[in-house]
């Protein structure tokens, strides 16, 4: 069975640097990281990471709370923070409250118990006093949380204003805003102040309408979306809170018999899978995910590593146009 001794003879480093690269300890490039692994899967090296959490008090685990894995967005940020955690020999331990009311204390028992090197929150069900006193990095992703060591997200706001600046460019002057309601507040709020702020220095007054927050998990917009066009039916413009009530907005617009982009133009949010599916595809406001999961990774490593943070690192955003507008 081979040993960190042959690894390290195989790359040409000593044991210690290797053993930096298994433990994630100090600044190791890029290219170091992976000739460790390809050795390290050439010898067939296995560590024994029982051993390694006893005596660093943690593994090289990740804690992930999560509201769904079904919803688009949250499955694109999974991946990216899968893949970003690998790319620093992590691993990801993944789970998903699902709306159900105290299921983040279970969580955050199975997190002390497999005695995690952080753990990453992206849910809006959670409660403060849930995450006090953890013992491990907290990051809180798009979510305010006092008890987290950093939080990483988007400029919501920037991207409401976006939005609103497309639409009334391409002659919207009644348009509206719609989105899921939060159980408590959270960084996404943002959006509709920057668009009703843009459409105010129009002179313009949007409709705005919120979907109950448990629409999110089974994303059945399009029945109120079609009661919302058929009650306000001067709207020439929507600004939608993600892609999936965008397309769910596409599907309302045909059943009505709106051509979209011709009597109606939509703008989503995030420029995740959905966007690119629908028929025309969906203006929207991108999100940086893949460099908003890495933050968190490396937020979480430097931690540890006993180095300062920035309590908040915040994202700009981008506007895509497609055929939607």
């Amino acid at each position: 069975m081979a040993t960190l001794k042959d690894v390290a003879r195989e790359v040409g480093l000593s044991v210690g640097t290797v053993s930096r690269v298994l433990n994630n300890r100090g600044y190791i490039s890029a290219e170091t990281r992976a000739n460790v692994r390809a050795a390290m899967q050439k010898l067939d090296y296995q560590p024994n990471e029982v051993a390694r959490s006893l005596s660093r008090q943690r593994t090289s685990t990740i804690g992930l709370i999560m509201p769904s894995i079904e919803h688009p967005y949250f499955a694109r940020l999974i991946s990216c923070l899968e893949r970003s955690a690998y790319e620093r020999a992590y691993k990801i331990l993944l789970f998903c409250a699902y709306g159900i009311p105290d299921q983040e204390k279970k969580f955050v028992e199975a997190c002390r118990s497999n005695r995690v090197a952080g753990l990453i929150i992206c849910s809006d069900s959670v409660r403060t006093e849930t995450f006090s006193n953890l013992g491990f990095p907290l990051i809180s992703y798009e979510r305010y949380l006092d008890s987290s060591d950093a939080c990483v997200l988007c400029d919501n706001e920037e991207g409401g204003g976006l939005a609103a600046k497309e639409l009334i460019e391409r002659g919207c002057r009644r348009p509206a805003y719609l989105c899921g309601r939060s159980r408590v507040g959270m960084p996404a709020d943002m959006r509709k102040d920057g668009f009703l702020n843009v459409c105010r220095q129009y002179g313009i007054s949007p409709e705005t309408y919120l979907f109950e927050a448990d629409r999110m998990l089974d994303v059945q917009y399009c029945p109120e979306i079609i009661s919302f066009l058929k009650e306000h039916p001067c709207t020439d413009g929507l600004f939608c809170g993600s892609d999936v009530i965008a397309a769910e907005a596409i599907q309302a617009a045909s059943v009505l018999g709106i051509d979209v982009p011709g009597r109606l133009k939509i703008v989503g949010f995030d420029d995740v899978l959905p966007a690119v599916l629908t028929s025309p595809k969906i203006t929207t406001i991108r999100q940086p995910v893949k460099e908003m999961a890495k933050a968190c990774i490396e937020l979480i490593d430097k931690k540890n590593s006993g180095e300062s943070v920035p309590s908040r690192s915040v994202f700009h955003v981008s506007l895509v146009r497609r055929g939607t507008t």
